[in-house]
């Protein structure tokens, strides 16, 4: 499993994990389409858009192997502003590829690219 080195592991002041320490001994955590309502906490929805403002810094339009990311906060974006690469694509491998769907993403948390010139 690649660390992503210099990513964020949580968001600051929170719980909101964005990264993982290790592999998980009992089997990987699936990455699956999680829904987002518009009923949701602020704190869930500052933490999504700190978390894709983190994934645009570290790898901008380029893909990026899940590794050491979240699995869970990885599903609240995953199948819209973040996409799989690969097809088949392997949902319970820390090695598959995805990206950012930049047009979605930008329309999705225009506050993540604030400072994007």
């Amino acid at each position: 499993m690649i660390k992503h080195r210099g990513f964020p592991g949580r968001l600051p002041g929170s719980d909101f994990q964005f990264t993982i320490r290790r592999a998980n001994p009992r089997g990987v955590t699936p990455i699956t389409r999680r829904e987002r309502f518009k009923d949701r906490k602020p704190a869930d929805r500052r933490a999504d858009t700190a978390f894709m403002a983190a994934l645009w810094e570290h790898f901008g339009d380029q893909p990026f192997e899940r590794g050491n990311l979240d699995a869970g906060r990885l599903s609240w974006l995953f199948g819209r502003e973040v996409i799989a690469v690969d097809d088949p694509f392997d949902p319970e491998s820390y090695d598959a590829l995805m990206v950012i769907d930049e047009a979605v993403a930008r329309a999705s948390f225009p506050d993540a690219f604030e400072d994007d010139y």
